[in-house]
Formats: structure tokens, C-alpha cells, sequence
């Protein structure tokens, strides 16, 4: 076995092969709403005049490139506090846009 592939199980079995269950929520309630985030962020962008689907899409990997690492670091290294700050945060961003718009 590799170097790295030995120390990838020792962190696995240091942390007992598991997930906290606060992690699974918060990731599953931050990626979902950071993908309405995404869409709205594309939305906006196609609105714009003179826009082009390039720069659609573009906005729209650039997000997802950003909602992935956040959502992985949610999922992993984030202690509880903090995760949960930036949950509550992408929630009340989607009910004020639902909202408002």
C-alpha cells in the first residue's frame, strides 16, 4: 500500500468509519440550499441585457465550484458552530428571496 493510501485509513479509522449525524443534516440542508442559490444566481445573470450563455454558465460552475468546497468543508472540518452559522445563513437567504420574490 502507498504512503498516502495508509494515511487516508488512519484518519478513516481514527474517526471510526462515521459521520456525525449533525454533519449529514447541515450538509444535506447547506448543499440543497445552495443549489437554489446557484439557479438564482444564474437567473440573474441571464436577465441581464447583453449576456450571453457563456457567462450563464460560467456563473453557474464558478458557484457550483464554491458550493462544493464549502459544502465539503460543512461535511468534514467545520467545527458544529460555525457549520450551523453558515446553514442558517443560505436558509435565510432562500426564504428572503422566496419571499421577496
Amino acid at each position: 500500500m502507498s504512503q498516502p493510501n495508509r494515511h487516508l485509513v488512519g484518519i478513516l479509522e481514527r474517526y471510526g468509519w462515521r459521520v456525525e449525524t449533525w454533519r449529514m443534516i447541515a450538509t444535506g440542508v447547506f448543499a440543497l440550499g445552495g443549489l437554489v442559490l446557484v439557479l438564482v444566481a444564474m437567473a440573474q445573470v441571464r436577465d441581464r441585457k447583453h449576456s450571453t450563455r457563456a457567462q450563464v454558465t460560467q456563473t453557474g460552475l464558478i458557484s457550483l465550484a464554491i458550493l462544493s468546497v464549502v459544502t465539503a468543508l460543512v461535511a468534514t472540518v467545520l467545527p458544529e458552530t460555525i457549520a450551523w452559522a453558515l446553514v442558517a445563513f443560505v436558509v435565510l437567504i432562500v426564504l428572503t428571496l422566496t419571499m421577496v420574490g
